[in-house]
Formats: structure tokens, sequence, C-alpha cells
């Protein structure tokens, strides 16, 4: 079967789906899915309301999912998959689930992978619809892949920085931070994914070459939020603790870059009273006109007609080795005072430094000391 005719077939089999999940909501909330090929999948409660403040339910949810599988289904294909669990919907219980669980149906893909904690341990693995909608049964509202996909579950191939704002952060702050990011990316030749964390940040993606360690990894992102912090220091901070982070700053949060740490999956569904979705970013997009609500679980099957996968479309050229070994020295060089990749938007309000303007020139051997990492 060629690309072309699997991606029909599955959109065929997604918009049947989508017509049986809304029969089945229609009547009494609870039925069975035929995916075809004897694959089957018991629902129920679809009537229920996930969303209070919307009042979406359920069922809505996973015909959400349906309708964008086209899109959501390469980036959760072959990753095993962690479960922030709400059955309640927004507003109730949470329950963290990462083992795959008893009674899973013999259609979910299901792989028994090593943990350093547990020893060997069933896991829950992406790639079809049935296993994504099972999670949904569930009550997993949001998709929360690994940042590695089998079978190299120890080689990380996405690289997270989140900026997380404080208490108080406008949004336009973040926007203006994450431009620091890729532009800092950008001078060490590191090409970077965006897409709005579906609450209230942005999430900055380096695709990473095959066979990168999560050390590698966790490095790559240490170095650049700490650059980020330097560059700065009256909006970012890498301060863990949030009662010490100052007033009014955004976390630059490298802190997931781990084996069997997990990101909000591009074109997820958020558990907010919204029902946000993380939605991926034109770099143009990147404005103070960029409002986070305006993607939801109501108008994002819309953009995805007009946009298609912008997320495989940022993340398609993956940094080099000798690429991130370069970055890596570079953004240690920053750090250092030692020369470094200039920005090339000076701050609004700050005149631009006669050695160009980039994070070395505003962060003294001193300031660097006393710096928090």
């Amino acid at each position: 079967m060629t690309p072309t005719s699997k991606s029909s077939a599955r959109d065929r089999v997604s918009a049947d789906v989508e017509r049986q999940l809304k029969a089945i909501e229609d009547s009494d909330g609870e039925g069975e899915i035929d995916f075809g090929r004897g694959k089957t999948l018991h629902v129920s409660n679809l009537s229920k309301t996930y969303f209070p403040e919307t009042g979406d339910t359920k069922g809505a949810l996973m015909r959400y999912y349906a309708r964008i599988w086209h899109v959501l289904q390469p980036h959760v294909d072959g990753r095993p998959m962690v479960l922030k669990r709400l059955p309640e919907g927004v507003g109730g219980p949470i329950f963290f689930q990462q083992n795959a669980g008893a009674h899973v149906p013999d259609a979910v893909r299901v792989e028994t992978l090593n943990s350093v904690e547990e020893g060997p341990k069933p896991r829950i693995i992406g790639g079809d619809l049935l296993t994504l909608l099972y999670t949904v049964q569930l009550g997993a509202i949001e998709v929360h892949p690994w940042l590695s996909r089998l079978p190299d579950v120890d080689a990380a191939d996405r690289c997270l920085i989140d900026l997380d704002p404080g208490e108080g952060v406008s949004f336009s702050s973040v926007i203006e931070l994450a431009r620091d990011v890729r532009a800092i990316a950008r001078e060490c030749s590191l090409p970077l994914a965006l897409k709005t964390s579906g609450s209230r940040g942005i999430h900055l993606v380096i695709p990473l070459p095959p066979r990168t360690s999560y050390d590698e990894s966790a490095q790559l992102a240490s170095l650049l939020a700490r650059a980020v912090a330097a560059h700065r220091p009256d909006l970012a901070t890498v301060e863990r603790s949030i009662r010490e982070r100052p007033k009014g700053t955004i976390y630059v949060d490298a802190m997931q870059n781990a084996r069997g740490k997990s990101m909000a999956c591009a074109y997820s569904v958020r558990a907010k009273d919204a029902a946000t979705v993380s939605a991926p970013l034109r770099e143009q997009e990147l404005t103070s006109r960029l409002r986070p609500t305006a993607f939801t679980l109501r108008t994002m099957p819309a953009r995805v007609a007009r946009t298609g996968d912008l997320w495989g479309d940022a993340l398609g050229e993956r940094a080099t080795a000798k690429t991130i070994r370069s970055a890596v020295i570079a953004l240690e060089h920053v750090l250092d005072g030692a020369g470094a990749p200039a920005t090339k938007q000076p701050q609004r309000g700050r005149k631009r430094s006669r050695s160009g303007g980039g994070p070395d020139a505003r962060t003294s051997a001193g300031q660097r000391r006393t710096q928090r990492t």
C-alpha cells in the first residue's frame, strides 16, 4: 500500500469512527466502536460534560481526536504514553498513570519497557486511533507522549524548552521571550519548532539527530535555558523553586529532557476550562496579536484543514550531531563570557552593545556568579 493510499484509508476510518461516536452519544452514550478488521472498542459516558465552561462532552473530545488524527498520528506513533486521567472532566480528581494497567483490550498496543525504579513494566504505545481513544475512555483528556520512540526509547529525538510564566505575567511577555530563545537558537544554527502549550506558555522544541542520548539533550536544553536567562534577567529565570523566582519572570524550564518524561503533544486538548489546544505556530505568528485561547477543541479542526500538519513541517529539519556539539560550545562561551552567538533583535529600550548585543555583552562575570541555576 502506498503512503497516499494509507493516508486515505486512515482518513476513511477516522471519519467513520467520528460518525459512530456521534451516533452513540446521541443514543444512551454507551456502545462499541468498530474500527474494521475485527477491532472494536467499548466506550461509555460519552454525554458526560468534560468542560463545564464550554459544555463540551467526553464524546466531543473523542470526535475531535478522530477528526484531527491524520495530523496527530505521526507525533505519537511508537511513543510510550503517560496518562493524565480526569474521569470526571476538568475540575475533577486527577490520576497519573505510567503503566498500562490491568484489563487492557487486546487491540491496544502495549510494550514492556524497563525502568530504573520499577523494572520491566507494560506501557501503552501510541500509533493508532483505537489506542488513543482507549486512553480518552479512561479519562485522559491530554495526549502526553515521551520525547523518544521505539525501538530506541533511550535516545531522545526532541529537546524541549517550556516557557512557564509566573503569576501576572502577560502572554505578550512570553512571546517576547520566545523570540529571544528563537534568536539565540538561530545564532547557534539550531532548528526550532514552536507551539502554544495550550495553557499560558509556549513550547520550543529542537528536533534531535538519531542516537542522541538524554544526557546530551538535557545538557543542550540546560545551556540554552541558562543563556536565555543571562540574556534577559529582567524577564527570564531558571530558578526551579516557585517561591524563589523573581516576581514577574518566566521560568525557562529545561527539566523535562529525561527518559520517561513527556510533553503535551501538538494538537492535544488541555485540561483547561476553555478546552484549549496546544497549537503549532508559524514563526510569523509569534507576534503580540497571538492569543492562545484562539486554539480550542472547536476551532482547531478548521485551522488544521487550512494549514495541514504545521508541527510535522517544523520538525522536518533536524539538528545534526555536529551542530549540537558546536551549539554546546557556543552556549558555554555565552555563560563563560568568552564570546557568544549574538542575537539580532535588540531589546526594546536598550542600546545595542558595540560587541554585537549578544547575551555575553549583557552579563558580567560578577553577575554570572550570583545568577541562580
